[in-house]
């Protein structure tokens, strides 16, 4: 009896923790199951990160807004219109039939490249690099974004045609697809812009996993990326600087390594917790680009290394998210076309802040979401938009939508007295 008795605390003890960890993981699991899960995961992060982006924007541009505008606001404002248009656009994107998305893919990747064709007769020179069409009114366009969202809507289009007719064999996942990547990148290329050339060759690889290329054809496509960007690498001088400031910065610390010694510095003097929003002292003037290209630097400072884990997290929840989409449905072009825009915007992201910490080359390319830029948050919006489009595709997603009742925009017009039109035209 006493042997039972000491015995029975004892496996309460040990069978505690694991019986609360195993009801743990069966929430999760149970969570991860509902099929609105992805629709709410990309709405959540992606309002979050721009809700982020915008703050830092405001932090990261004051001062040189202030020095180049007289106000310190000026662009935040453009910033947050861009953001206002941008989730108009998205909302758009999240109520469009996914054939809408088959289509849109050609004329859209035409139009990227006449866009990218006229921005080396027309457009503007800056940092190295031709990527900009400036507009009367202070309008600028980079034609090179939207390019992105063409080419993984063409692509996965393409590739969906050919995998409804059966097996593919290497030949037709490389043509037209290698053509059409190839002209892209060769124009994105002359406007010297190897970031968003390196963003393309992760679309073309994303497509090319998901419909089955084999371990072989990869091999050889990545052999001759290497060599071809060691080679425009070695003709570039401005291109072999960025390359030695990244492997040894401190060496030129004032010259070809400026940027990034410069973006360490305020990355690291963040601590934990960060100096505060509003408090960076690396926007004064010290730090290229604070609000574009190394906004990261200026968030960590801000925020510590709990500030950059949590836009860390919400880039993996995002990336996430969109692999749930090409998983969970059937349909061979959602899964392209979802896989594509996770290699867009995750590897984006990685390779923006690989460069601000350091152990990647400074490229010049924005970060997703956060970075000031309207010429690539519009693109960003209407691909996660699409991605809401094909959340809805899951198993049991339209029905857990029409469970949830009227949204938040028809409560609103019935508040406003309106309910009853937007009930009959519901019913129409």
């Amino acid at each position: 009896m006493s042997a039972t008795t000491d015995d029975r605390p004892r496996r309460t003890a040990v069978e505690g923790p694991a019986g609360w960890a195993r009801e743990q993981l069966g929430a999760l699991k149970e969570l991860l199951g509902k099929p609105l899960t992805t629709y709410y995961l990309v709405i959540g992060c992606s309002g979050l990160l721009l809700a982020l982006g915008l703050m830092m924007v405001l932090s990261a541009s004051s001062i040189e807004s202030m020095q180049k505008t007289g106000s310190p606001y000026s662009w935040f404002i453009k910033q947050s219109l861009s953001a206002a248009v941008g989730v108009v656009v998205m909302w758009v994107c999240a109520r469009l039939p996914h054939k809408f998305f088959r289509w849109a893919g050609y004329p859209l990747m035409a139009l990227s490249i006449i866009a990218l064709v006229m921005v080396l007769f027309i457009g503007s020179a800056e940092l190295g690099a031709q990527r900009w069409i400036y507009l009367p009114g202070g309008l600028t366009i980079q034609p090179s974004e939207p390019a992105k969202l063409g080419l993984a809507l063409w692509g996965a289009d393409l590739l969906a045609r050919r995998a409804r007719q059966g097996r593919i064999e290497w030949r037709h996942m490389l043509i037209p697809l290698m053509p059409g990547t190839a002209i892209l990148a060769v124009m994105v290329m002359l406007g010297r812009d190897l970031g968003t050339t390196l963003v393309l060759f992760m679309i073309f690889l994303a497509l090319l996993w998901v419909v089955g290329a084999p371990i072989r054809l990869f091999g050889g496509i990545l052999a001759l990326a290497v060599l071809a960007a060691v080679i425009m690498i070695r003709v570039e001088p401005y291109r072999m600087a960025r390359v030695n400031s990244m492997l040894n910065p401190w060496a030129d610390a004032q010259g070809a390594g400026y940027q990034a010694v410069q973006g360490q510095i305020a990355m690291g003097s963040g601590g934990w917790f960060g100096l505060g929003l509003g408090s960076s002292r690396a926007k004064w003037n010290w730090l290229p680009h604070g609000e574009s290209d190394f906004i990261f630097a200026i968030l960590g400072e801000e925020l510590g290394l709990m500030g950059t884990l949590v836009v860390v997290a919400l880039f993996g929840l995002l990336g996430y998210a969109g692999l749930r989409v090409a998983t969970r449905v059937n349909d061979p072009f959602v899964r392209l076309a979802a896989a594509a825009v996770v290699a867009w915007i995750a590897g984006q992201a990685i390779v923006n802040m690989g460069a601000v910490l350091g152990v990647l080359p400074i490229t010049g390319i924005p970060l997703p979401l956060v970075s000031y830029g309207g010429s690539a948050l519009l693109p960003t919006l209407a691909a996660l938009g699409m991605l809401l489009s094909f959340a809805k595709r899951e198993p049991g997603a339209r029905e857990a939508l029409a469970a949830r009742g009227p949204g938040p925009a028809v409560r609103a017009l019935s508040w406003l007295g309106l309910g009853g039109m937007t009930r009959r035209g519901a019913r129409r």
